[in-house]
Formats: structure tokens, sequence, C-alpha cells
């Protein structure tokens, strides 16, 4: 929410200075994000009267002024195309400092003298336009002050609103709460009504009360839309951040800046009969005002007319009916929409609007009629006309006058008290209600209190007890020392801290990435396989049409912040990040950390894409490949773990290539997570030149920290034996590794046998189509005595064999 300081102290000016005024509301919650002058600094500005002008007898598109600027008559050479005789403009005398330190000095412009600068709006840093100078009113005193005259120290403020503030998107909001506040008094908006000299109306029908609670119009004929918006307006406007646009419009938009009412104002002769207010039906479509065309749906409300849609119901026009220059008779609307109406819808279509932003949130319905008179007063004050009756209909819920029946909220004040934690008497609530303009009556434990049509927020007891807590002051809190003992946690050894995970991360060369738990849901499931039927959790309302869902896996964040540093031409990527993903469980239970019906495990995924190394002369250039990145987890658990190539039909991810990949899992067979390269259909259809490496693995069994042990050292000699045995292609090592490792643990004669790592894997001459060589190297060593030869080979022929039973091995010669 911006506006100036002046609009705001017009309704309330509290004895605050700037600095006071913006402390106080960021205090009570209306956070100030920035608070600044609206014109940046400048000196020696006067406003001048060009008396008369020449072509500069050695530039064709320069002109000799003079000047009158309060201080005698100024020659000024000026090269701006609207310069005219009679004109009253910004004039930087000499001795000026403008924006950017540019100073103004007396010089020679091609042999003429000049002695200062007539000034555009950009070179004054009030905005980009420097097409020309800025031309001020004709009634502007000469000589005067410029940045007085033009109130440019008036300060701009942008509020920071949490949802619940929508009563607040108003500067007559931001008035009332200032009053509430310093206890200054508001001034109140009056809203007499228009004149009504037609008996013209617009057949309206409201078919959906669940869309629309009140619905509020009225025809005005004649009017001039080339009429100019008035300086004070447009001035107030642009002070907000609005860019004026034609008269009609910018009175609509001056509305819902004052009032927080969005209105539209709809060009009479291109409605074709009646308007309907229903929601949309499949397969209609509609061009807004920006030049989208969209397509709707039955979650969409509109307004339509007997031919075709018109407008978004609550978020924006239609370009259809929109009025232009052209228009001679406008419909104008003020309407009340459900905010569950209206929520969401916009962001569906990857756009947002002020008036989406203030229905979603809860716009008052009882003054819907005053501010549609406050409307027509001001489009026949500016553009004339006639206007005719207004048609108000109310619907569903909503009362008569615009009341919607809410039951009165009981606070316990002992509560109160408890709550906020100060000794706050129930006088001083009473005064807090009456404040904020609350209706409250007294109860044997506190108070019933009705919130206002206005006020969406105040459902339950907690909401009361914030408002009390806000206006009697935050800063009134009284500062006690904690009484509890805070004693340190023990830390065990057996698992480590979540940041040094985190560390040792970093230190194998990735990069620690923060992304939304929310997703596209779409490329979601179509990395992890968990579609909304597997438990993946969508959104109710995305805040992106393109973050519609919950993330069940952490490689979609990883796999788009990919895809945004390869767009900023990186060639080397490798980011990681630990994080929560999400599945519905009807079994999960709720706790301190936990959602009922949700799983949330946490997951630690990394990414590596490109070259294994940065560029160097060391070692030659090689792309990272599934080893690198198996060393790397290996390294990080710091203990054995299992790595298995499996398929689709062993629960395989469809994000990772099928032959490129493998399960990971503790040696007692826990599955940990997955590793390999991304599938080439996921490749190809993000885009990616080269496919990126991924690990995903449970975080909590990577905290857990392997203790080392004490172990006599022998003093006998180990026995070091290779040997090769030949086994079908389709035989993996690790299934090697891991019937030796079961058949070490089961025979007691091979207590000795110490390691057996695989060093060779070989396929091609001397070996049939079918057959591949795996050499593994074992070592043995007793603490009791010097191995043999026997004892060796005996343990190497026990192993040999064990594997032509199981997999029909055969030692190679």
């Amino acid at each position: 929410m911006k506006f100036p300081e002046s609009w705001l102290r017009a309704y309330c000016n509290p004895d605050w200075t700037s600095e006071q005024l913006s402390d106080r509301l960021t205090m009570a919650g209306l956070e100030v994000e920035e608070a600044h002058p609206y014109a940046p600094a400048f000196t020696k500005v006067v406003v001048g009267q060009v008396l008369s002008f020449d072509k500069h007898p050695n530039a064709d598109k320069l002109n000799v002024c003079q000047v009158e600027t309060g201080q005698g008559v100024h020659q000024i050479v000026c090269g701006a195309p609207n310069v005219s005789v009679g004109i009253k403009v910004p004039c930087a005398l000499p001795g000026a400092l403008l924006p950017n330190d540019f100073a103004i000095k007396p010089m020679k412009m091609r042999g003429v003298e000049s002695n200062g600068m007539l000034c555009s709006s950009a070179e004054l840093g009030l905005s980009q336009d420097h097409s020309g100078l800025l031309i001020l009113p004709a009634d502007a005193p000469v000589g005067e002050d410029f940045r007085s005259w033009g109130q440019l120290d008036d300060r701009i403020f942008l509020l920071k609103l949490t949802p619940n503030l929508a009563h607040c998107l108003s500067v007559f909001g931001v008035a009332r709460e200032v009053s509430a506040i310093s206890g200054a008094a508001l001034k109140a908006h009056d809203f007499p009504p228009a004149p009504v000299s037609l008996d013209a109306r617009l057949p309206v029908r409201v078919e959906a009360p669940d869309l629309c609670g009140r619905f509020a119009g009225r025809i005005v004929k004649g009017v001039n839309a080339r009429a100019a918006t008035p300086a004070w307006m447009k001035d107030r406007l642009e002070r907000a951040g609005q860019r004026s646009i034609s008269a009609l419009v910018d009175i609509s938009n001056y509305v819902m800046l004052e009032l927080g009412r969005p209105t539209h104002v709809f060009d009479l002769d291109k409605i074709h009969g009646g308007l309907t207010v229903r929601w949309a039906q499949p397969g209609e479509s509609l061009k807004l005002l920006n030049g989208q065309t969209v397509s709707l749906d039955a979650e969409v409300g509109i307004i339509a007319d007997e031919q075709q849609v018109e407008s978004l119901a609550g978020i924006m026009g239609g370009d259809a009916t929109a009025v232009s220059l052209e228009t001679r008779n406008v419909y104008l609307e003020a309407a009340f929409w459900w905010p569950a109406a209206v929520a969401g819808r916009s962001r569906r279509f990857n756009f947002s609007t002020d008036a989406g932003h203030r229905f979603e949130r809860g716009v008052d319905p009882a003054s819907t009629v005053d501010h549609l008179e406050y409307l027509t007063r001001l489009v026949l004050d500016i553009c004339g006309g006639q206007a005719g009756p207004v048609d108000d209909q109310v619907h569903g819920s909503v009362k008569p006058g615009g009341l919607i029946e809410r039951p009165p909220v009981l606070l316990r004040a002992d509560r109160a008290r408890k709550l906020i934690g100060a000794p706050i008497s129930n006088e001083t609530m009473g005064q807090v209600f009456d404040r904020l303009g609350l209706t409250w009556q007294p109860t044997a434990e506190g108070f019933s209190v009705q919130a206002p049509s206005y006020r969406f927020d105040m459902m339950i007891e907690e909401d009361l007890v914030e408002e009390i807590a806000r206006i009697w002051g935050y800063d009134h809190l009284p500062q006690r020392p904690p009484v509890a003992s805070l004693p340190m946690r023990p830390r065990t050894e057996t698992r480590r801290r979540l940041i040094d995970l985190k560390k040792s991360i970093a230190a194998c060369d990735f990069q620690e990435i923060v992304t939304y738990s929310f997703v596209d849901a779409r490329l979601d499931a179509a990395l992890s396989g968990i579609g909304k039927e597997q438990g993946a959790i969508a959104l109710l309302n995305p805040i992106a049409s393109n973050l519609d869902g919950m993330r069940t896996t952490m490689w979609t964040g990883l796999l788009e912040t990919l895809r945004s540093n390869l767009a900023r031409k990186a060639s080397r990527v490798r980011l990681f990040e630990i994080g929560l993903v999400f599945r519905a469980n009807p079994q999960a239970a709720a706790g301190p950390l936990s959602v009922e019906g949700v799983d949330q495990p946490r997951r630690a995924a990394a990414l590596a894409y490109g070259p294994a190394f940065e560029d160097q002369w060391g070692a030659p250039q090689r792309g990272v490949d599934f080893f690198d990145l198996k060393g790397d987890i290996e390294k990080l658990a710091g203990r054995p773990l299992r790595f298995q190539a499996v398929t689709a039909a062993d629960g395989l991810p469809p994000a990772l290539h099928p032959g490129r990949s493998a399960r990971v899992s503790e040696t007692d067979g826990r599955v940990l997570g997955w590793l390999g390269e991304l599938h080439p259909a996921l490749q190809q259809q993000l885009g990616l030149p080269l496919a990126p490496l991924l690990w995903e693995l449970d975080a909590q069994a990577l905290l857990l920290n392997r203790i080392a042990q004490p172990q006599s050292l022998s003093r006998f000699p180990p026995v070091i034996r290779d040997f090769a045995v030949l086994v079908g292609q389709a035989v993996q090592a690790g299934q090697i590794l891991e019937t030796l490792d079961e058949l070490r643990a089961a025979n007691s004669q091979l207590d000795v046998v110490k390691n057996i790592k695989l060093f060779d894997e070989y396929r091609g001459k001397g070996l049939e189509t079918k057959e591949k060589s795996l050499a593994f190297r074992v070592w043995m060593q007793d603490t009791d005595r010097t191995l043999s030869d026997a004892d060796a080979s005996l343990a190497i022929e026990t192993l040999v064999g064990h594997l032509a039973q199981v997999w029909g091995a055969r030692l190679r010669q």
C-alpha cells in the first residue's frame, strides 16, 4: 500500500513528526517498508515564466529564452521541443544542485551565454519523462521555490501489510488506524447522494449468490471522457504510484485508493442487453483490459451480457466494454464479491490486480452504495453528464444494508491479560474497542464484541487479544527476565548437527540453495512418480499457477535452479538442498513438528552438472559421472553403503536413467535413497544440453555419526591375494560383493578375511559374448599367528566355490 503522507493527514493529523508516524504505524502492525520524500534532493529551483524566445544563431535545435525567475530576467539556452511564450516551468538557477550531483553554472552554449536551466520532470527525479519541459499550472507563483510550492518534501509511505489487514488497503483505512493508535480525530467522509436526473436502468441478474453478495450500479449518460483529470487528483494518484490514464479510469482508481473500494466503469453503449453475474461455463473466454485472452471454467466468476463475457468478477474488466475517449454513456458498478470466490483466481492466469488483492481479503459490503454515490459525484463533477437511480441488490447471507450476520466474539479478560503478559484493566480494554469502532458489551468474564462490517479478520478470541496489544502498544509491555531454567541439552556423539552435515556437503564442492516447498505439480510427479492418487498434495490457493503443489522430491527445486543458472551461461553447476518433502498419509499423527495426515520426512539432495572440476592445467577435463557422486555419498555417510542397480519395476523413480542409476541402502538393507543420471526423456523436456547427476537420501540417516571402535593391531603381516571370476554380464558386481559379505558373516573360517574390493572389470577378447570378468583383491590377517599359503588358498577356494554355487561363476585362469 503506497500513499503520500499529505493524503493521510487530510483525514487524520496527529501531532507526530513523519518519523514518529512511521514508527507508530510499524509498532501497530502496519509495517512501513519505505518512507522517502516524493522528489530527490535538489536546491535553487524556482518557478519561472518564459517571456520570449528566439532561435539559437548557431544551433537549429536550440532556443535562446528570456525567463522571469522572480530575481530578474535570465537568459537561458533551452533545447526542449515544447518551449513556448508564457509557459511556467521549473527553472534551476546558477548554483543549483540537481539530482545525481548535477551542478548548474553560467556557461556559453555554442557561443551564447546561458544562466540556468529549464527542467523536465526527469531532470528533477519526478518521473522518467524527459520528452520536454515540465509545464506548471498557470497559477503557479513566479519566483516561488519550486520544492516548497510543489510539496516535494511530502513523504511517500510504502506499507507492507499482512493479509489480515484488508481494512488498511486504503488511505482512509490507514487514517482510521492512525486515529485509533493516536487518539487524534478522524475526519468523517460524507457520501451525499448524487442528483438523479434520468430514469434509465440497466437490467442486472445475479445468478450466483455464493459469488456476489451485493451488487450496485447506475447509468450515467452524456459524460465527456476527454475531460482533464483535475491536477489535485492526478497528483495524488501519481504519488501513490498510479499512472494517470483518462478521467474516467483515474476516478475509479482514486476511489479504490482512497476508500479501498474497487469499482468498474463500463461503456454502456457496448453492453448488449442486460448483465448477468454468474460462474463461467467451460469453453468461455475473455479478452481482458491488459490485452490477455483467458480461457474460463466453472470456478471463475464473471459478469456477462447477452452475447459474451464482459468482466472477471472482482479482478479485471474486459476489453470489449472498456471506456475510451469516445465514450459518452457509462455504467458504474460497485459490488461485494465473496473473498473465497475471488481468492487465487487471478494467479491462475499469471497476473494480479489491485482489485483482486482487495476483494480476496474482504471489502466492506455495507458501504457499497455510499462508495458508488461518491464515485458518481466525482464523475458528474469532472466529466459531466446525467445520472440514473442506483440499482442495489443483496443476495445470500448479506442482509439489507449490506450487513453480514456474524456472531459476537467473546473475550475473557483474564485470558487476555495472561496472553499479553501485562495487567491491562477492563476499562483500558473497553477504551481500545471504542477507538477501533467496535461495538461491545460487558460480560461476567469480560466482553462480547461485535466486529464492524469492514473487519473480516475478527473471528476468534485471539484476534481481539491481538487488537488490544497492538493498540495499547507493544512498547508498553514490561521487560522481565525469564524465570524458567534453561539447561543445555546434551549432544550425543552418535548424531551430528544439521549444520555440520551442510558443511560436509559444501566441502564436497556443492553450493546450498533454498527453494520453495511449492512446486509445479506436473513436473514434480514426473520426477518422483507420486501423483494425487499416491498422496501428492495440491494447493487450494497457489501463489502462482506453476507453484500448485507441495514437493514430493527435492529434485524439482534443484532442476529448476539448474535451468535458471544455465540461462545465465553457467557451465558447471553443483547444488544441494536439505528440506522437507510432503505426502498425504491418513495414518500420520499430529505432533510438535508434524501435521496430522501428512508425512514430512527430511531429505538431503544434490545435483551435479557439467565438468567434474573447474578448468585447470593439472588434470584433463571430463564430465562429472556416477562414481564422482557415489564417492561423495560414501564420504558423507562415513560408513559402508550398498549401491544396487535397479529397474523401474524395483521402485526406481521415473526421474532417473534406468541403466545409470542405483538404489542406496544400508548394509542391513534399509533403503536410504537414490543416485543416478537424469532420464533422457526428462532431459529433453527440460531443455538441458547435458544430463545432470542427482542423489536424494534420507537426511536423518546422514546425520548418524559412526563412532570409531578401538581395535588391537595385529603383529603379523597380512596376506593379499587377487582372484578373477567369469560371470554373466547381467550379474552385478554389487551382488557378488553382497554374496561374499553374507558368506563371511556365516562362516567363522573366513574371520581372517578383513576386506574384499573389486578392482577391475573386463569384457572383450578372450571371453564369451555374454560373459565378463570381475577381479577382486582380498586382505587376510590373523591377530594370533602368521597365515600360511595353505590358509590363504583355502579362504580363496571357499569364496570362489560359494560364488560358483550361487552365481555359476568360474575362476578365470
